[in-house]
């Protein structure tokens, strides 16, 4: 795998990871490519610092002592836009229930009133988001994936 620091036509910068050099070449040549940020497909290659590895003779030895590790921090948002994502996001999750991958069947028994109406949030596929809008069903695409659940 190998990262690459990736900057669109709005210049927006973020980071993602491919298979090899090759595989984002497939992908950008192929249109596949989006900022993470407003959604453009204008991508490229931004500057990146190379990634040095120590090997086996350089390594440091270890001790016997426990040392702690140091978890990374994510970053704060970083402009307007994305905070309006984490304030969105944080509204969606203190508000919605989120149901995951039941979106689409619980989405349809609330939408036929199986089920009482409440504010879900989940996961489908680009074609059960179209069929159930075309039923009627009132739904928005989130800017954001949900948190996976670990329970």
């Amino acid at each position: 795998m190998i990262q690459f620091t990736l900057k669109c036509d709005q210049d927006h910068n973020f980071d993602s990871w491919f298979k090899s050099a090759a595989a984002f070449e497939a992908l950008s040549q192929a249109g596949h490519l989006s900022c993470s940020v407003c959604g453009s497909s204008s991508v490229r290659k931004g500057i990146m610092a190379p990634r040095v590895t120590l090997g086996r003779k350089d390594a440091p030895q270890k001790s016997d002592t426990p040392e702690k590790t140091s978890v990374p921090v994510l970053s704060e948002p970083q402009n307007d836009v994305e905070k309006a994502i984490s304030a969105l996001r944080k509204k969606v999750e203190t508000s919605s229930e989120y149901v995951g991958a039941d979106f689409v069947k619980q989405a349809r028994a609330m939408h036929s009133g199986e089920v009482p109406e409440r504010s879900i949030y989940g996961e489908a596929r680009l074609d059960q988001a179209k069929a159930l809008v075309e039923e009627g069903v009132r739904l928005m695409p989130l800017p954001f994936r949900p948190k996976r659940s670990t329970q």
